[in-house]
């Protein structure tokens, strides 16, 4: 690629077709759009050629599938071997129904669990607290016990399956909670396979579902994370999250900045725990979004790799090859859904999804063409599985590895967004680190502002949405079948929830929560405290208001 003299030739070469053929051509098209961009907002060149990956080299660059800087995938065979993880999220209403759900999926050729929790359980409130009133199972399903726990996996075997769980401030609780299901099952936590969201950093930049503040939230995490490889080998205990910060409006390289340096930060954490990096980064994985613009997303995701490689090897010092993966999950954009004309989001996530794959994705989510409206249907959500399914049957893109590797357009995509993210991270460091920047309101601002910049295109007419601002049907029926959930559920949940407070043991509860907050209170790891008080029947909430008491809740500065 850095030949001088046939660089030097195809410059020539290029000013000559620029001058004889493009410009003449361009000269009798019509003028269809200002500019090209991606989704990110970046201007696209007409043409890409190897004077635009010039430096490239391919052994440090790019090198081979399975081998560093894996820019090309994480494993030799990619999905020659095996298909990527076809890991359906879902949740919603009472435990009962959702069970229902995850034995359908599984029926259906889904080969792992993720759990959605609705907002009092995210927050770490139990179903009957007044704080929750209103939101019983309307973006998840509810979990306020270890009861609700084993109803929501009864008949599922948690030694066959893999499960991933979408939680972050009471991640802790949550996870004893499986934890003591499975053990109730007869399952062995070395056994247990699957993956704790657990990404607190995230939640300070783009979610906002945060309780405590930043300092005594990263010591739950590195307790979990030091607590499952001791306990939990199998055990992803942290996936570090980009999807919600692209959600919140993020650009490709954002999300990617924002993201890699969370992780980074958790390390360091670990680290300063005295925990050894080849002993925990191994676990280590991510979960990323995959938006509309198919070559920057693949772009994205193979900078991700060589970027994390690099970081873990050259400056972690990491000596376990295993460290230096970038291991993820991908979720097709939400955010890219629309009410309007919802069919058209069965093309949307096809694209996206497909992007993800040759992006080298390690498993998916395809998201339902209804989620604009409500919570999937069965047949919506049968449908985004099937996408899934067809491309791995049918596409052919699983024949070969990284099919797209030296397309000079690609080449330069990631080498670009790799440049963007360092640019970021310098920027954090001149704050003082990630949660420096949190307080000064660094990522909200990048957020916001990217997010502004991208509604004013749309706005303008400038960048297209079918069904949105061009192609709309003034006449069209927006009908669709929706969810329906079960209109006793949230009295089922009270009743088991005022059951519960009866039959329990209250002087074993009392003792285990008093256990709790010493173990807080000090430095000792709180996991085994938690899940003793999981034993005890502790609810989620009372487990959480322990936390409330010794941590406080966080109040979001006002930037403004």
């Amino acid at each position: 690629m850095n030949d001088y003299k046939k660089l030097s030739d195809l410059v020539r070469q290029k000013e000559k077709w620029e001058e004889s053929i493009n410009r003449p051509t361009l000269a009798n098209l019509p003028k269809r759009r200002d500019k090209f961009m991606t989704t990110s907002s970046e201007v696209i060149n007409q043409l890409y050629t190897p004077l635009d990956v010039s430096e490239l080299d391919y052994i440090s660059d790019l090198g081979f599938p399975g081998e560093y800087p894996y820019t090309r995938g994480i494993h030799a065979s990619l999905y020659r071997g095996r298909p990527w993880t076809m890991r359906m999220f879902a949740g919603f209403g009472t435990a009962e129904e959702t069970n229902e759900r995850y034995k359908y999926l599984l029926k259906q050729g889904n080969m792992g669990l993720s759990v959605a929790f609705d907002l009092p359980t995210l927050m770490g409130y139990d179903t009957d607290s007044p704080e929750a009133i209103g939101e019983f199972g309307k973006c998840g399903v509810a979990v306020s016990s270890l009861q609700d726990m084993e109803i929501l996996f009864d008949g599922i075997p948690l030694d066959q399956v893999s499960t991933s769980m979408t939680i972050n401030s009471p991640a802790a609780v949550i996870w004893a909670m499986y934890i003591v299901t499975a053990e109730r099952q007869g399952v062995p936590m070395d056994a247990l396979r699957g993956t704790l969201q657990n990404d607190i950093l995230k939640e300070y930049i783009a979610q906002k579902e945060f309780i405590f503040p930043p300092k005594p939230s990263m010591r739950l995490v590195v307790d979990t994370i030091e607590f499952g490889t001791q306990r939990l080998p199998l055990w992803n205990t942290i996936s570090i999250s980009g999807y919600h910060i692209r959600e919140a409006g993020s650009t490709a390289a954002q999300e990617l900045a924002f993201t890699l340096g969370d992780g980074l930060e958790y390390v360091r954490w670990c680290i300063e725990r005295g925990m050894d990096i080849d002993e925990f980064a191994p676990r280590l994985s991510f979960f990323f979004n995959c938006h509309n613009d198919f070559f920057e997303e693949i772009a994205k995701f193979r900078a991700a790799r060589r970027i994390w490689a690099k970081e873990m090897k050259e400056t972690f010092g990491a000596k376990n090859p295993r460290s230096w993966l970038c291991r993820f999950h991908t979720q097709t954009a939400g955010v890219s859904l629309t009410a309007q004309q919802p069919q058209n989001n069965i093309v949307r996530v096809t694209l996206q999804a497909l992007a993800a794959v040759l992006g080298g994705t390690q498993s998916l989510h395809t998201n339902s063409m209804d989620e604009a409206w409500a919570l999937p249907s069965a047949e919506a959500a049968t449908i985004a599985l099937r996408t899934q399914q067809i491309i791995a049957e049918e596409s052919g893109v699983i024949n070969t590895v990284d099919p797209l590797a030296g397309s000079y357009f690609v080449e330069h995509e990631t080498n670009k967004i790799e440049r963007q993210v360092y640019e970021y991270w310098q920027q954090v460091d001149d704050m003082g680190g990630v949660l420096p920047a949190i307080e000064l309101g660094f990522y909200q601002s990048e957020l916001s502002s990217a997010a502004f910049e991208y509604q004013k295109e749309i706005d303008s007419g400038e960048r297209v949405i079918v069904g949105i601002n061009d192609y709309h049907d003034p006449d069209e029926d927006l009908r669709i079948p929706i969810l329906n959930m079960d209109p006793q559920g949230y009295e089922r949940q009270l009743g088991r929830l005022h059951q519960l407070r009866l039959e329990r043991d209250n002087e074993r509860l009392s003792q285990s929560l008093s256990r709790l907050r010493q173990a807080a209170q000090g430095t000792d790891n709180t996991m085994p405290y938690i899940i003793d008080a999981v034993r005890a029947d502790a609810t989620l909430g009372e487990i959480t208001d322990v936390f409330r008491d010794v941590f406080s809740e966080y109040q979001e500065p006002n930037w403004i």
